[in-house]
């Protein structure tokens, strides 16, 4: 008979200021392994309007790409709304992280993520501002016998 389980965690990243990518798949490992789960989902979330969540090739080459990409979607040096309401420098910071999206939702199967060879999931810092992010990660599934 298979029980089922839910479980939760909170992980945080110290990220750079600007767009920052930092792999957090060994830690979502971690908590698959914690958690006893064998079939299910994972699913995280960056807290805050200026983070987001995805999956890349975490090398430097994409690394640096998709750094480029997401500038040249909003660049900082365009006229956002949000600056002249607040101006705090960071109005593209959070265009960023809306087209990003902040969710991320990920198989587990036979007690593994299942992510393809050269896939990681990685959380992406758009603030100006190098800043702790939060994610908060929540684990459903059933456990073996």
């Amino acid at each position: 008979m298979s029980n089922w389980i839910c479980y939760a965690e909170t992980i945080e990243v110290l990220s750079q200021p600007g767009v920052s990518i930092m792999d957090i798949t060994p830690e979502l490992h971690r908590l698959v392994t914690e958690s006893a789960i064998e079939t299910g989902t994972l699913n995280a979330t960056c807290i805050g309007s200026t983070g987001s969540l995805t999956t890349i090739e975490f090398e430097p080459g994409v690394v640096q790409d998709l750094e480029r990409a997401i500038t040249e979607l909003a660049p900082p040096d365009r006229e956002y709304e949000h600056e002249k309401a607040w101006h705090d420098g960071n109005g593209h910071s959070h265009v960023q992280a809306a087209l990003l999206g902040p969710s991320l939702a990920l198989p587990i199967r036979r007690d593994r993520l299942v992510l393809g060879t050269w896939q990681q999931a990685v959380a992406i810092n758009h603030d100006t501002s190098a800043r702790p992010r939060r994610i908060e990660v929540t684990l459903l599934g059933m456990a073996g016998s």
